[in-house]
């Protein structure tokens, strides 16, 4: 596909153990609500190999049979690892929905969400906010690694710095997940007060490689191939997790492929070579979820996939309206398939970026003890985020 230019290769690079879990590229879609859904998964998997992760599901929605939950957990014929996000702030009803996901929906892994910054989510004292607890994070990890065991099913989870600068938890939570028997953490480089603005903090990940003895996955300011291999040679860290930064790229994952197998590549898609891979995320939409609701779901990638070319404003909104593929096949046919790719655009953030919140919505008290053991949180079942 594409030009190519040179990328730094030091040479191929392990593959990810998680468990009984072996991953051959050591790369992780984060999920991400809305977007990593089946169709997607199976996008970015025909690109290079790496574990896509499921979207985000609540575990009381699984548990009390919530529709909307068990609509999300569809996953592609060829989607032969299943991996699934769980978010939950009670113990018993994790350990209750990981035993549901290894026993009916045959999941291969599991991950636990402690990052998400949305502020409906940490002011129930979930997401990034709820780590703050360490008594109350250490029993909702034992429950979920207790319960994925007679599977061997491994268990992780991804998680933040902390709250802010001066409410860090992300060492303690490495050594929670490890006591837990968590075969691996993700850290986002970043803040819950940050969210998704300025920098990632490698040096954070580096310093949780050094305090565990795990597998540590980073997160944070992946946008190419080359900033993964940099993260890992700066950090040590054993694998790297891609969110934003494959939003309207999926060879975002065959470049990370190619790169970690030690081949200098990076992938430079003509406009053409872009509405191929267009017109394949739309048809595998429309295969999971039926035209009408496909074309619907695909308008939301028509911004990220267009980023710097010349499309003009009149085509990107009909391309935002979209409503079948005939009408997506007769538009994407008025794109010049000739147009090279905006390579001002390589290493430019995408998606959410923002400005750091000017606080933390938390429940009242929440900062006042650090433990939180048999501490009740109300979970809603519908809940749907990210982190």
């Amino acid at each position: 596909m594409g030009g190519m230019t040179a990328l730094p290769a030091p040479g191929p690079t392990p593959g990810l153990s998680l468990g009984s879990l072996r991953v051959e590229t050591p790369v992780v879609l984060a999920p991400m609500a809305g977007i990593t859904n089946a169709a997607y998964r199976r996008l970015c998997a025909e690109q290079g190999a790496g574990l896509y992760v499921c979207e985000m599901i609540t575990s009381r929605g699984l548990v009390e049979g919530d529709q909307h939950t068990r609509d999300m957990l569809v996953f592609d014929e060829l989607e032969t690892t299943r991996s699934v996000q769980l978010y939950g702030t009670d113990p018993v009803y994790v350990g209750k929905a990981t035993e549901i996901l290894c026993a009916e929906y045959g999941v291969a892994h599991i991950d636990l969400n402690f990052g998400c910054p949305v502020p409906k989510v940490t002011r129930k004292g979930g997401g990034g906010a709820l780590p703050w607890k360490r008594g109350l994070l250490a029993e909702i990890l034992e429950h979920a690694v207790a319960a994925a065991a007679p599977y061997d099913v491994p268990v992780t989870m991804k998680t933040r710095k902390g709250i802010d600068d001066d409410h860090l938890t992300y060492l303690d939570a490495g050594r929670i997940a490890q006591e837990s028997g968590c075969a691996a953490i993700a850290l986002h480089g970043r803040t819950v007060v940050q969210a998704y603005s300025g920098a990632a903090d490698w040096d954070a990940i580096a310093a949780l490689v050094a305090h565990v003895d795990i597998p540590v996955l980073g997160n944070g300011d992946i946008w190419e191939a080359a900033d993964a291999l940099r993260m890992v040679e700066q950090t040590g860290a054993a694998g790297v997790v891609v969110g934003r930064g494959c939003l309207g790229r999926p060879w975002l994952f065959r470049d990370l492929a190619a790169a970690f197998a030690g081949e200098e590549v990076a992938t430079l898609p003509t406009l053409g070579e872009v509405t191929a891979m267009m017109r394949r995320h739309a048809e595998l939409l429309c295969h999971h979820l039926g035209e009408e609701r496909g074309c619907k779901e695909f308008r939301k990638h028509v911004t990220w996939y267009l980023k710097g070319f010349a499309a003009g404003g009149e085509m990107r909104r009909s391309l935002g309206l979209v409503a079948t593929l005939a009408d997506l096949d007769r538009l994407l046919a008025d794109l010049d398939p000739d147009e090279p790719f905006p390579v001002a655009e390589l290493g430019a953030p995408r998606g959410r970026q923002g400005s750091p919140r000017a606080r933390v919505v938390l429940p009242e008290g929440w900062l006042d003890d650090a433990d939180g053991s048999g501490y009740h949180l109300q979970e809603e079942a519908s809940e749907t985020t990210g982190g």
